[in-house]
């Protein structure tokens, strides 16, 4: 067995880095283009109401693609084909955004993107589970983010300097660089995984292990269930970035800074993601995600009142840490309740409820903000966010899966 794993082990480190360099670039692409988006739709004559429209949608279409990859990721021999479709599909639209000159443009556009990452995700971390065993799921996950949003930091840096001389639209443009790239280290770079080693079953059940949708509904124990309800919980409340952006820009923070906030947060996003995976292997994946929670929390509360542009600034750093102790560890935490058999639709699942939650957050948000003013909203998810830190540490729940 030692052999297998030393055998094993160089393939499995080269998935997470290809995963990890990949991210890097298309968060790169993306961000270059998401943080200038909101004055783009500003200049087209959308507000708060338009962009919670478009997130929204762009959310939910996420959602369902999410939990359709997430159920087939179970039952497909081959992974790969939907992480590279996902990742070319998502790169080849996102330039659009330059000749895009009304705001159902740009929610077109949105839409092919976020159908795009429901293609890849679910199928994107099932793979990075089984190269890795369930003791260091945290610090996989973790090492991928703390490259994802390093690709968030060089995003806004190149768009802040494309700003300086150029305009939005050139940045658009741009973005296709650095998601030409990442496509092209997802197709070369990363292998397929096995459904199963030959040390947990037989050869013959390696080769096809299928599980019924039934037996794999019956086999989500209520760990999985108790953390579904505290996240789901917290998605309420938690609208598009953008939104974040928006207010900013409210307060006057003028908008060629609008990237500057993305760099801010994505860089104590960046620094505290690995090590907050490294410790969910070692020490309660709730608490740290509940801390998580609670510093986002403190963040809207201080956006709903804004005193200042300081305030607004600081809070945006601190930002990255929520991002930090939530989405590797979340990840890790749910992929750690099931049994590998059905990985990919309890990550399709969670990745469902919670767009779909974002969706009507964003929603909600749109029209809270139009009709009783941006501080109200912000205030909501605060104690949105305060309720569900609570749930995630005392809800039973019960005994996670072993298998």
């Amino acid at each position: 067995m030692p052999a297998s794993s030393r055998a094993t082990e160089p393939s499995a480190a080269r998935n997470i880095y290809s995963f990890g360099i990949t991210s890097f670039f298309n968060d790169t692409a993306t961000e270059m283009a998401y943080w200038v988006l909101p004055a783009f739709l500003v200049s087209l004559g959308a507000g708060p109401a338009k962009l919670g429209v478009i997130e929204g949608i762009a959310e939910s279409v996420a959602s369902f693609g999410q939990l359709f990859s997430g159920y087939l990721s179970d039952r497909l021999e081959r992974r790969k084909p939907l992480v590279v479709a996902g990742y070319f599909i998502a790169n080849a639209v996102k330039p659009l955004l330059a000749i895009a000159t009304a705001w159902w443009h740009i929610l077109l556009i949105r839409f092919a993107d976020r159908a795009s990452k429901g293609l890849r995700s679910a199928p994107r971390d099932v793979m990075v589970a089984e190269s890795v065993g369930k003791q260091r799921l945290g610090s996989a996950y973790g090492l991928i983010q703390s490259l994802d949003s390093a690709g968030a930091i060089a995003g806004p840096l190149a768009a802040l300097v494309l700003l300086a001389h150029y305009s939005i639209r050139s940045v658009f443009w741009a973005a296709a660089v650095p998601g030409a790239l990442a496509v092209l280290v997802a197709a070369i770079g990363v292998r397929e995984t096995k459904r199963k080693s030959p040390e947990e079953v037989s050869s013959e059940t390696a080769v096809k292990a299928v599980v019924s949708p039934d037996e794999a509904e019956k086999e989500l124990p209520g760990a999985f269930y108790a953390v579904l309800i505290a996240v789901t919980t917290f998605s309420l409340g938690n609208s598009s970035d953008m939104f974040l952006v928006m207010r900013a820009q409210s307060v006057g923070i003028v908008v060629k800074l609008a990237p500057l906030l993305g760099l801010v947060f994505n860089v104590t996003y960046t620094l505290g993601s690995w090590p907050a995976g490294w410790l969910s292997d070692r020490y309660s994946r709730r608490w740290i995600a509940a801390a998580g929670y609670m510093i986002f929390a403190g963040v809207y509360y201080v956006f709903g009142r804004a005193p200042s542009t300081l305030a607004i600034w600081i809070s945006m750093a601190i930002y990255g840490v929520y991002y930090a102790l939530t989405q590797p560890v979340l990840k890790a935490l749910i992929v750690g309740t099931v049994a590998q058999e059905i990985r990919g639709r309890a990550l399709g699942i969670y990745f469902f409820l919670t767009s779909i939650s974002a969706l009507a957050a964003s929603l909600i948000t749109g029209e809270l903000w139009k009709r009783l003013g941006p501080a109200i909203p912000f205030y909501l998810s605060a104690g949105l966010a305060a309720l569900s830190a609570i749930m995630l540490v005392f809800i039973p729940s019960g005994k996670p899966s072993t298998k």
